[in-house]
């Protein structure tokens, strides 16, 4: 029997879609022995591309995670979607690793998406190794994409392994070695720029041994500083051997704290053959065993309980090295487990108090559309209604939500994350759907504070429920989300009345405010509390709680915020002046720009609803050669305060 590993790496493969971030993963499965036979991502025998659509695209959606050991090592690979549609399913694996692998394919070399993924994972000082797959192919390039790494991604990388029969089927790596002196002295200059002490051996000498070059990459990896970068091919298995070695040298284990409370994220969720809810959760800290009882926090701040009836550890033996038996062992901190008996559990929620206050926030998406079964009748809506409600348990910010007349929508982040879903409902629910053309999703913030009350006497209140309730709503600050306080005496409501308002408000502000948006950053304060002991009940607050609240944000007002992008935009010199007109006529907002004689580098801000129609326009504007990437940055406002903007034709 092997030992038991002595440190756990969570590391993320993250890569442009068909950069081979998949085929990557399989091929460190194999040659490390985790399965016995490589999959392909065309056949859809992968094993981390589980799911019929990711199959049938030969695409990631959904992360997915396996394992592998080297020596003393389980390391944890989390498979993320490469689709820009899908950018929040990685931020929110982000949150749960320790080290990252960007993919690039040595023939398209630097892609938006990639430019997206790296600006992200420096954002959150990630360490990252980047591995430039696809050596063997024709076109593949070498020292110029180095230049172009340098320029687009990250100005400090330390190129570690050599290429041989560059871009053709023979084409071989081998690793740099610290013994030649040009590489060891390339490496300490490179080190030297973060590191006073280097340079001045740099510059005075002696020159610093492999060991401390070794130990020097280490510590300036694991901050985030350099990022060593590796040469190979996922389908034919050259460089690979040096990226294994990479990851568990490089990247940083935690020592995570296992006396500690438990602590931990939900970063994905599945169902299992029979239908039943699978969590996956890193622990951060502390120990979970089965049948134990936990209580949850989503990230809207409401909390659920439940108990375990299943526990599988990623990477236990037993299972393959994928997963051991149900309950074999515990689950310790660092490590990634399949949490089974949780009913209400949905992606992002977070167990134990997070060590910083306030919830994980992640760009919302800024699109909407309805969707409506091609079978009539109310039952079909029922079941479209149904599945569509699943799924946004696998991934919240689709949020399925009812509209008026009982047609069901969604949000999303783009068209292909429309296809996705539309697919998934054919091939998983046996439900065929069309959507409406998508419309940006706006939110809405109140404007001022206000109070409303419904209180009961000798009867029920005017309402007509034997319920006492009274808010008041503010703003809060941007950002924060909504939260829900209490200036009344815990206690002077029995545990139920105060779960189905707190309940109630989260579940009203999320269905929309008074112009039609959802409500974010809003404080709603529980001031006035009354009940009869024999009459009233759950409901009576439910609803009282739900006319009260409408009452208090129509009396505070509420401004309407549209959704905008952050973008950078490349182009050639010659086409700066027309780019720029149509960016003006577009209301985008350059902040910056910047570059050299022949491309200018343009920064700034659009509106959401405005990126589809620029990214259709700037090919003919820039004769091909623009580079654009955008993402979700923040809102601003569309109206005043008594503007009645839903804003539906911004489409």
């Amino acid at each position: 029997m092997k030992a038991l590993p002595t440190r756990t790496l969570n590391i993320g493969i993250l890569a442009h879609v068909d950069a081979g971030k998949t085929s990557l993963t399989e091929r460190l499965l194999y040659d490390t022995g985790a399965i016995d036979r490589l999959g392909s991502v065309d056949a859809g025998s992968t094993q981390t591309d589980t799911d019929v659509i990711e199959r049938q695209r030969g695409i990631t959606v959904h992360s997915a995670v396996a394992s592998f050991r080297v020596g003393d090592t389980q390391v944890n690979l989390i498979d993320t979607p490469g689709h820009s549609d899908f950018i929040a399913e990685v931020e929110r694996a982000l949150g749960v690793l320790d080290g990252a692998v960007l993919v690039l394919s040595a023939v398209e070399g630097v892609q938006a998406q990639t430019r997206i993924l790296m600006r992200t994972l420096r954002e959150a000082r990630l360490p990252t190794l980047v591995f430039v797959n696809k050596i063997d192919r024709a076109g593949a390039r070498a020292d110029a994409l180095l230049v172009d790494i340098r320029r687009k991604l990250a100005p400090h990388i330390a190129p570690m392994t050599a290429v041989r029969d560059l871009g053709t089927p023979s084409a071989k790596t081998a690793p740099h070695s610290y013994n030649d002196a040009q590489f060891g002295a390339a490496q300490g200059e490179l080190l030297a720029e973060h590191d006073d002490a280097i340079l001045a051996r740099v510059v005075d000498g002696p020159p610093l041994t492999p060991a401390e070059l070794t130990k020097a990459l280490a510590d300036q990896t694991a901050r985030g500083l350099v990022h060593p970068v590796y040469f190979g091919s996922a389908i034919g298995g050259q460089g690979i051997a040096p990226l294994v070695d990479a990851v568990v040298t490089l990247l940083p284990a935690p020592t995570p704290d296992t006396a500690a409370p438990p602590r931990g994220t939900v970063f994905a969720v599945k169902r299992d053959g029979s239908g039943r809810k699978v969590a996956y959760l890193r622990l951060t800290e502390g120990c979970l065993s089965n049948r134990q009882r936990l209580t949850f926090t989503a990230s809207d701040g409401a909390t659920h309980t439940g108990r375990l009836t299943a526990l599988d550890v990623v990477g236990a033996e037993g299972e393959g090295g994928t997963a051991g038996p149900s309950g074999s062992a515990p689950l310790t901190a660092g490590n990634i487990g399949r949490l089974r008996g949780l009913p209400h559990i949905r992606v992002g929620d977070r167990l134990g108090l997070p060590k910083a206050p306030g919830a994980q926030h992640f760009a919302a998406p800024t699109l909407q559309s309805v969707v409506h079964p091609r079978q009539p009748g109310t039952a079909a809506a029922a079941r479209l209604h149904a599945a569509l409600v699943d799924l946004s348990e696998q991934d919240p910010l689709i949020r399925a939500r009812t509209e008026p007349g009982g047609a069901t929508s969604v949000f999303l982040y783009g068209e292909v994350q429309k296809e996705v879903i539309a697919a998934t409902l054919a091939d998983v629910y046996g439900i065929e759907a069309d959507f409406e053309p998508s419309r940006t999703v706006c939110g809405e913030r109140p404007h001022s504070a206000a109070e409303f009350t419904e209180e009961i006497h000798r009867g029920p209140s005017p309402s007509g429920y034997w319920a006492t309730v009274g808010l008041r709503v503010a703003p809060a600050p941007y950002g924060t989300g909504n939260v829900f306080r209490y200036e009344t005496e815990l206690g002077a409501l029995p545990r139920a009345f105060h779960q189905a308002v707190e309940e109630t408000v989260y579940d009203v502000l999320r269905s929309g405010g008074p112009q039609g948006w959802a409500v974010t950053d809003c404080a709603v304060t529980l001031v006035r509390s009354g009940f009869d002991s024999v009459m009233s009940t759950a409901g009576d607050f439910r609803a009282a709680t739900r006319i009260v609240l409408e009452h208090a944000l129509r009396k505070a007002g509420t401004r309407v915020y549209e959704p905008y992008h952050a973008f950078e935009l490349e182009v050639p010199l010659g086409t700066l002046t027309a780019v720029t007109a149509q960016l003006s006529a577009m209301g985008a907002l350059i902040e910056e720009t910047t570059g050299g004689e022949e491309v200018r580098l343009l920064r700034g801000t659009v509106a959401a609803r405005r990126v589809a129609t620029l990214e259709r326009r700037l090919p003919a504007l820039t004769h091909g050669e623009a580079h654009w990437w955008s993402r979700p940055h923040r809102d601003r406002p569309l109206g005043g305060p008594s503007s009645s903007g839903r804003a539906d034709r911004l489409a």
